[in-house]
């Protein structure tokens, strides 16, 4: 008698937990279809943008190397055209390495002006990663000693040539070559002495420095 209770309100049970199950359904059923197809449009969405990504990614890099291996067989224009397209078209980080490499492709060539340019585009782009920015900065610098003045070195570099900045040894060494270059022997001194004094210094710049700063004194031209 007390198998067949048990059985009966089992049944009971089962008949309840389907009628608040057909219930649930039919005021939810709706919702919950539409959170299983947005579960499963998401996880395909993620898988499709990963793939993108990667392909995409992948793509913009044998782009770039083609273009890397134009310029090693010297094919500067063809080298140029390449970078060109990839800046345009190119995915993620490698439109603005290409715009770099093509400055220094047109630096190469001779136009150095665009180079200069080019590298001060860059560099003045806030949504650019800092560390691009003043790489860039610095490359325009040392275009700059060549072919401009001690005030345009100076605009592009000085910002550099803080304690705290990991690129003063050379923005030092751009400013002390622009000075020397210039004639002005005692700002040239106290960059290079900026350079031999610091103990981060890598140490091919920091040689190169005390060359320079034993050159002065030679010369009787700085205190």
């Amino acid at each position: 008698m007390a198998n067949q209770n048990d059985s009966f309100i089992r049944e009971v049970n089962e008949e309840l937990r389907s009628d608040q199950v057909k219930v649930v359904w039919t005021r939810f059923g709706g919702v919950i279809i539409a959170i299983a197809v947005l579960v499963v449009l998401g996880t395909i969405g993620k898988v499709g943008y990963d793939y993108w990504h990667e392909t995409s990614a992948s793509q913009s890099g044998d782009q770039f190397l083609a273009a890397l291996t134009l310029s090693k067989d010297n094919k500067p224009d063809e080298a140029l055209a390449a970078l060109d397209t990839l800046e345009k078209d190119g995915y993620g980080a490698y439109p603005v390495l290409a715009k770099m490499r093509a400055a220094t492709l047109q630096a190469q060539k001779g136009d150095v002006t665009a180079a200069i340019q080019a590298f001060s585009d860059i560099a003045k782009d806030g949504a650019l990663p800092q560390p691009v920015r003043d790489a860039s900065r610095l490359r325009a610098a040392y275009l700059l000693v060549d072919t401009g003045t001690y005030e345009q070195v100076s605009a592009e570099a000085e910002q550099l040539a803080v304690p705290a900045n990991g690129m003063r040894h050379s923005a030092r060494e751009a400013l002390g070559l622009s000075a020397y270059k210039a004639g002005d022997m005692a700002k040239a001194k106290t960059w290079f002495r900026q350079i031999a004094d610091d103990a981060e210094t890598p140490r091919n710049v920091a040689n190169r420095a005390q060359m320079l700063l034993d050159l002065i004194a030679a010369s009787g031209k700085a205190p």
